[in-house]
């Protein structure tokens, strides 16, 4: 079979002109499954009409990796002011809803580059291909409970391929599964700097801390009964929301999370945002209770 390795998606399904109506389905939306880069940009501003075509460059060659949205700043005001865009060119990165990267002003095409390829791996896209049916193996252990058997494949593979983030990110669940929160942690802090930003990385992490988290959660009953009581009792509603993820009921916390930056975004400076981010990052990108928060979040923000 002959395949065309530089095929990819048309030009005009990875790159759109996006208006304020349709930033909702054309941005957030979209960046659920692929990562979009959004360059906000005017006709009058000189530095955009540089970095506009360096940029659509960079995201054809990642042949549908990720999608880039054009936003005319006179014409999308409102969606430029929420995202504090005062001063253009300015480039975010989304990725399953949420901003997650970005730079201000004319920049050289090496940087686009490097910019393009860091949001790509941190949407996962980088992965190695090769040994995917030996890591879907050991995940396949350590969900049923295999532990042992889980570690010593996710052992092997890092044998054949020391800067596999996946891997890296599995054995350190694995001491977690085994309640060995420290060697989990080491593992973490381990890994070689090149992988440290990978999602699988940082999803390891984010496991980490609520698992140390649960070490010290209060009782779900209590807890439950002082925000009946006082429902703009925000440190309880917090609290109980980390009770309820530790034990294993991650739908009611992120409710409670949601209510809470409803309530107060600010409170303890956005602890409601951040925690709903360690929750999403704990859980696989394609979890329904991370599509569903992740969306009921991006339109209290947008709204």
């Amino acid at each position: 079979m002959d395949l065309n390795l530089n095929s990819g998606p048309a030009a005009d399904d990875l790159i759109k002109d996006v208006s304020e109506a349709q930033f909702m389905a054309d941005v957030v939306d979209a960046s659920m499954q692929t990562p979009v880069i959004v360059d906000f940009w005017a006709p009058w501003c000189g530095p955009c009409k540089t970095l506009g075509p360096m940029l659509e460059d960079a995201v054809k060659k990642a042949k549908g990796a990720v999608k880039m949205a054009k936003v005319n700043v006179d014409e999308a005001q409102m969606i430029a002011g929420q995202l504090r865009v005062q001063s253009i060119p300015m480039v975010y990165a989304f990725w399953q809803g949420q901003p997650i990267d970005g730079f201000q002003g004319a920049v050289p095409q090496s940087e686009i580059n490097s910019f393009v390829d860091r949001v790509v791996q941190t949407a996962g896209g980088d992965a190695s291909g090769g040994l995917d049916e030996a890591l879907e193996a050991a995940e396949e252990m350590l969900e049923a409970g295999a532990v042992a058997d889980a570690a010593q494949t996710f052992a092997a593979i890092l044998g054949e391929d020391p800067n596999n983030a996946r891997a890296y990110g599995g054995m350190a669940q694995a001491h977690m599964a085994l309640g060995d929160l420290e060697q989990a942690e080491a593992i973490l802090n381990g890994a070689p700097a090149e992988i440290s930003g990978a999602r699988e990385i940082e999803a390891a992490f984010a496991q980490l801390d609520l698992a140390k988290k649960a070490a010290d959660a209060g009782p779900v009953a209590d807890l439950t009964a002082a925000v009946e009581a006082d429902p703009d009792n925000h440190q309880a509603r917090f609290d109980l929301a980390q009770a309820l993820y530790a034990a294993g009921e991650g739908e009611a916390a992120i409710n409670h999370l949601l209510e809470l930056f409803r309530r107060d975004r600010e409170w303890n400076d956005g602890a409601a945002r951040a925690e709903l981010f360690t929750i999403f990052d704990a859980l696989k990108p394609n979890d329904p209770l991370v599509l569903n928060g992740r969306r009921k979040l991006s339109s209290m923000i947008f709204a």
